[in-house]
């Protein structure tokens, strides 16, 4: 992809955001990802913690309230440079200057369902998350902020997806031309 996504920078290598609904395996393959192509890995929720870039705690949905500006803020600088790999379940408050390619990792119900189950989640929060993958929530989301043609969709279900993700994604990579 020569322009477009990046309004024509020429930052040497592509910027990647990996989005979904909490346990579709977003971390999983950022971190994979990164490893492979020795891109930097930025999980969102991580360094809101650890910079505290929140606006406190939300008690019904068990999370930190982020402060998206903080967030730009702190990310701006780093993303001009190229070769990041963030890894958030939102999408639409970052800069769409920032991203080349925009992946959506989606799972199916009942492999989604075991996995917030096991990381504990119940009630509300668990509810949420999986009609947001049931509805295409993120997708939906990623559609509406991003070009077209720098969105994709990848099944995550299986550890032979994930791999098959990172595989497909390390030759987009290598493929890339600013």
């Amino acid at each position: 992809m020569a322009e477009g996504a990046n309004n024509g920078t020429r930052r040497p290598r592509p910027n990647l955001l990996i989005t979904g609904t909490p346990g579709t395996g977003k971390s999983t393959t950022a971190s994979a990802l990164a490893e492979a192509t020795n891109f930097r890995y930025i999980c969102v929720g991580d360094l809101v913690k650890e910079k505290t870039l929140h606006d406190g705690w939300d008690d019904q949905f068990e999370c930190h309230v982020i402060n998206e500006d903080l967030v730009c803020d702190e990310l701006e600088d780093i993303m001009e440079g190229g070769g990041v790999i963030v890894d958030y379940h939102g999408c639409d408050f970052f800069p769409e200057r920032w991203f080349d390619r925009v992946v959506v990792l989606q799972t199916e119900n009942s492999v989604l369902y075991d996995r917030l189950t096991k990381r504990g989640y119940s009630g509300t929060k668990l509810a949420n998350n999986i009609e947001c993958e049931i509805f295409q929530v993120l997708l939906e989301e990623a559609r509406d902020s991003y070009q077209e043609e720098i969105v994709i969709a990848l099944q995550s279900d299986t550890i032979e997806d994930i791999s098959d993700n990172v595989a497909s994604l390390t030759e987009w990579i290598t493929s890339w031309q600013p």
